[in-house]
């Protein structure tokens, strides 16, 4: 049975090897300290949240981030599920979908408009769960970095 809990304190080893897992599938890099102030935001701040998926032993399955943010066409806000990731071999065990759905209760139970999120193209494996779970808005995203 799979179990989905708010990240705290006693998760940062099991976080931070699905977080360093997410960070090597999207080639990033990020300095110790903004991973360290990314933790302390999850465990201490009530504007980013977090989930962490475990199997019935309590082995880490995965992770997911979001936040809201208020809209100019919705009187609710939108949640942003900015990070999920499940770990290679916990893929196809329902953690994904689990994530996912663990965020749009939290969200409908915040009142917020919708749950949104963004992911490669070339995320083939990923794209299908999305595929089943939401709808395809067809919008491109454009960046400029700060």
């Amino acid at each position: 049975m799979l179990r989905i809990a708010p990240i705290g304190p006693d998760d940062r080893a099991d976080w931070l090897s699905l977080w360093e897992g997410y960070l090597a599938f999207y080639e990033a890099t990020l300095s110790p300290e903004q991973t360290a102030l990314t933790f302390d935001r999850l465990v201490a701040d009530d504007t980013i949240h977090g989930a962490i998926a475990r199997a019935d032993d309590g082995s880490a399955l995965g992770i997911v981030h979001w936040l809201t943010h208020p809209a100019t066409w919705s009187a609710g806000e939108y949640c942003y599920l900015e990070d999920l990731y499940v770990a290679p071999d916990a893929r196809g065990t329902g953690a994904g979908h689990a994530l996912i759905g663990h965020v749009t209760d939290w969200a409908k139970d915040a009142g917020c408009a919708k749950v949104y999120w963004l992911t490669q193209n070339t995320n083939a494996t990923a794209r299908a769960l999305y595929d089943r779970v939401a709808s395809d808005t067809g919008f491109v995203h454009y960046q400029i970095a700060l």
